[in-house]
This record gives structure tokens, C-alpha cells and sequence, in this order.
């Protein structure tokens, strides 16, 4: 029995890399195989170190040359090998050969498992730090269908010895994780780091699936990894699924609108809309290589106190219910944004946004952490090829309208407003419709949670209907689920 002494603490035990090991190694029934691409047998190492190895490993292996691993995976139309598509390959494959060679017959309490990554590390030239896909693919019980855990990771260590290493380390964290702690997934992630620093490695895409994550939404585990400051930044399209971001910003042109969006409005989407048709028309702006993203900070879903969950897949499902693109991200500041989608693209940016948002951008409060001050956020936010798309809207006490050329920055930055509006940096939805100007999502909310009507014309074609249906903004909630959801429209 454990000795306790009086005035102990609870607190997490984080197992060492050996001991998490040695537990799968001891467990007699577990028992898979390692495949791993671009970085040595990194994760296999510690299961072979931690001594018993040979009644849980049934195969390692690492297919590194490109043309034998076509052989075993098949190619992938792009040509590209660090892919999530690979990824799901070496997990089919390998699981396939672990059925197909031992019999259920012969082994009926095995519990079967394939881990799998296929990364790149940091070039010779030190340009690109290097990423990758890990994933497993496992049972809880024997002859019970396969659950599957899978994750992008960037590297943010300057040595390729130093990179393998933290692969290893995350690799044997989500075996463990995966057998031992798929009942508490939101700790699961957390544990992804037990040994490791955030300074080592961001994950920014994970997906849970499989019959012991039926219930888990994966968008909210998204919400988990930019909180817990796995990631600046994670997304998903309208279907609601998790993308890598920089999978779709790659070399696009991407659009951007900030807001609560609780709930969405017919002013958000006439935004979208109007800002879009001229974005579209600028020089070098392809249709077909532009993005539209919907961006909410954690410092909006942190309005009134601790996140709200719930009210976070609310507004994300009513978004995506509208055929949006959704982005969570930690950054407060506009520029932060435009850094983010720049690490992507070079390709020719927008925001959307009204007159208040733009006059706090020239607020200089927000920038006094930075040794530039506003100037350095300036050069930041304006240095790429960014065009602010301005939505007007009425003064609050006089009624008159605002737009770019009569709206009112704080004195000091009036010069600095003339010298971009000058330069095109700042341009007027010239198409507006002054009759839904003065909608806002406070009111609308107001409205519905003291079952004041009216706040039903205030908001996109179908959405009302959605509100009522799933109870959202107050009302009694329960589980949204993509198969209720309403199709996606598309895009204009």
C-alpha cells in the first residue's frame, strides 16, 4: 500500500518515456507493428529500450527510399509522401498484413495496433524546420473494431537529431495515450506532451475516430489545441471536419473576416458577400486559388469569462451551415493574422471588416508590448500585398454614415490613416444595404434570450430555423451531430 504523508498534494504522475513503454511491453495482449518515414525508427527505439519488447512488437519498419515505399504504399497522385492520404495508407496497410498474418485463431485475446508516421525534418540548408503525419490505428478489445488517432505536427527545433528525438518521444506519448487514456481525450492531448516543450513541437491538426471517439467532436479537440497552446491557429471546413490550414492557404488568396458571430448576421454575410465580389477583381486575384475564411479569436469565445464550449460549436455550426471555412487562432491583433496566413502564401490578402474594428487597429494601446509600437504592427500588417475592405455603418448618435473617408482615428494616427487610405490600403464597400446597417449580434442575442421575436429577419436566410431547431443561445442544447446539419450552401 502507498504511503501517504499528511499534507500531500494530488497531482498528475507523468509516467517516464520507459515506464509508459514497459506498461505496453508487460500487457501480454497488445501487440502491433511500427512503421516509420523520414526520421529513423524514432518511437520504436523506446518500446525496444524498455526491455520486452518481443511481445508487442511484431514488425518495425521504415520504407525510406521513395521508390520502395511506392512499392508497398502506392503513390499518390500529387507525389508527395509527408501527406495525410500516406499516412492512412502505412495505417490500412500494416493493420491489413497484422490480420492477415496472424490468425484470431491462434491469437484470440491479441489487441492488434499500427503506428505510423511519415515526416520531413529540417533541411541541409536550415530554410524549412520540417513537418509530419502520426497517427495510430488500434483496438481496446480484441476482434473490436479499430479506433484511430491522427495528427500533423511542425517541428520548431533547428537539428534534425534533435527533431527525431522529439518524434520518438511524442510517438510513445500517443501509444500510451491511445490505450490508456481514450476514455479523457481532452487529457490525452494535454499528455501528447508529457518530456516535450511547446518550443519543440506544435501540433495544429488532430482527428479522433472510431467506436470509443463516437462521441468526441473534433472541432472542439481543435478548440483544446489553441488553448492549451499547442497551436496558434487550427481549422475546419464547411462539412466540419478538421483541415490543415496549410493545406488550404497554400499559395492561395485568402479573404478574411473577423468577428463573435454570435450568431452569425445578415451584415457578417452582406460583408462577405460585397467584400468577395471585389476582392476577387483585383489584379492577379484568381477565383479559383482564393480562400474565404471566417476567423474567431479566443478572445471573442473568452467575451464572458471561461469558454463556453457549447456556445463555440454553436456559432461554429451555424457558419459552416452557411458553406464557411472556420478559424480559431490565438491572435488578438490583426497583424498576427496576416503574419499567420504569410507563412503560406505570398499570394494577395483581404480583411473584412466595419468602421469600429478598423479605428481600434489605430488604437496604439494594442501595441505598446512591441519595441516598434504601432509602426512596427504597421509595417507587419501593411507590408504584404493587404487590402482592407471597409463595411460602413451609421454613427450611433448622429445617424450619418461612415466610411473610409470621414471616419474619425485617434489624432495622433490621423496622418498614418491618410498615408494608407492614400495608398490604397483601405477601400469602401461601396455596395451596401443601409437597411440591415444597424444589426448587431448583441441585440439579436438579447433577443433570444428573453424570447423577444423579431431577431428572426436579422440573420441569413435558414439560420433562424437552425437556432430554434437546435436550441442554440440560451436555449436547452443538445449534441449537433453533421448528419442533421443543413447542406452547405455554395459559394457566391
Amino acid at each position: 500500500m502507498e504511503i501517504t504523508i499528511k499534507g500531500d498534494k494530488e497531482f498528475d504522475d507523468i509516467p517516464s518515456l520507459k515506464s509508459k513503454a514497459l506498461r505496453i511491453n508487460l500487457n501480454e495482449n497488445i501487440y502491433g507493428s511500427f512503421a516509420e518515414i523520414g526520421a529513423g525508427q524514432e518511437t520504436c527505439r523506446h518500446f525496444f529500450r524498455a526491455g520486452g519488447a518481443s511481445g508487442t512488437i511484431a514488425k518495425a519498419m521504415s520504407a525510406y527510399d521513395k521508390d520502395f515505399s511506392d512499392a508497398i504504399y502506392g503513390a499518390e497522385d500529387d507525389g508527395r509522401y509527408v501527406t495525410e492520404a500516406r499516412l492512412r495508407k502505412m495505417l490500412t496497410h500494416e493493420m491489413d498484413l497484422m490480420e492477415n498474418r496472424l490468425t484470431r485463431e491462434k491469437n484470440p485475446n491479441k489487441i492488434f495496433f499500427t503506428y505510423a508516421n511519415t515526416v520531413a525534418t529540417i533541411d541541409f540548408a536550415k530554410q524549412f524546420k520540417g513537418h509530419g503525419w502520426v497517427g495510430i490505428k488500434y483496438q481496446v478489445e480484441a476482434s473490436a473494431n479499430y479506433n484511430e488517432i491522427i495528427l500533423h505536427v511542425r517541428f520548431k527545433e533547428t537539428d534534425a537529431r534533435l527533431q527525431q528525438e522529439t518524434l520518438g518521444i511524442l510517438g510513445t506519448n500517443l501509444i500510451y495515450g491511445a490505450f490508456y487514456k481514450y476514455n479523457e481525450p481532452k487529457k490525452l492531448l494535454r499528455y501528447l506532451y508529457d518530456h516535450l516543450d511547446k518550443d519543440q513541437i506544435e501540433i495544429d491538426t488532430i482527428n479522433f475516430s472510431g467506436p470509443v471517439f463516437e462521441n468526441i467532436d473534433n472541432r472542439l479537440m481543435s478548440l483544446q489545441l489553441v488553448k492549451n497552446g499547442m497551436t496558434d491557429a487550427v481549422m475546419f471546413g464547411p462539412d466540419g471536419t478538421n483541415v490543415l490550414p496549410a493545406r488550404v492557404f497554400y499559395k492561395k488568396n485568402i479573404l478574411a473576416l473577423r468577428g463573435s458571430f454570435r450568431p452569425v448576421t445578415k451584415v457578417n454575410m452582406a460583408m462577405y458577400e460585397k467584400s468577395y465580389e471585389m476582392f476577387i477583381k483585383e489584379n492577379k486575384v484568381d477565383e479559383k486559388k482564393t480562400v474565404v475564411v471566417f476567423e474567431i479569436t479566443l478572445s471573442n469565445l473568452r467575451a464572458e469569462g471561461e469558454i463556453d464550449e457549447q456556445d463555440f460549436i454553436d456559432r461554429a455550426d451555424l457558419l459552416c451551415s452557411l458553406g464557411q471555412s472556420v478559424m480559431i487562432s490565438n491572435f488578438q491583433e490583426y497583424y498576427k493574422v496576416v503574419e499567420y496566413f504569410s507563412n503560406y502564401t505570398k499570394a494577395r490578402m483581404g480583411l473584412a471588416m466595419g468602421v469600429s474594428n478598423l479605428v481600434d487597429i489605430f488604437d496604439e494601446k494594442y501595441y505598446r508590448h512591441m519595441s516598434g509600437g504601432i509602426l512596427e504592427a504597421f509595417g507587419k500588417l501593411f507590408f504584404k500585398d493587404l487590402k482592407v475592405y471597409l463595411y460602413p455603418m451609421h454613427d450611433p448618435k448622429t445617424g450619418e454614415l461612415i466610411t473610409s473617408e470621414n471616419l474619425k482615428v485617434y489624432p495622433r494616427m490621423k496622418e498614418l490613416y491618410k498615408f494608407f487610405k492614400y495608398n490604397g490600403k483601405v477601400i469602401d464597400i461601396t455596395d451596401y444595404d443601409e437597411s440591415i446597417m444597424d444589426i448587431f449580434s448583441r441585440d439579436i442575442l438579447h433577443k433570444i434570450s428573453n424570447g423577444i421575436s423579431g431577431w428572426e429577419e436579422m440573420v441569413p436566410d435558414g439560420t433562424a430555423e437552425l437556432i430554434k431547431d437546435y436550441r442554440l443561445f440560451g436555449y436547452t442544447r443538445r449534441p449537433l451531430t453533421l448528419s442533421r446539419r443543413r447542406p452547405a450552401q455554395k459559394k457566391k
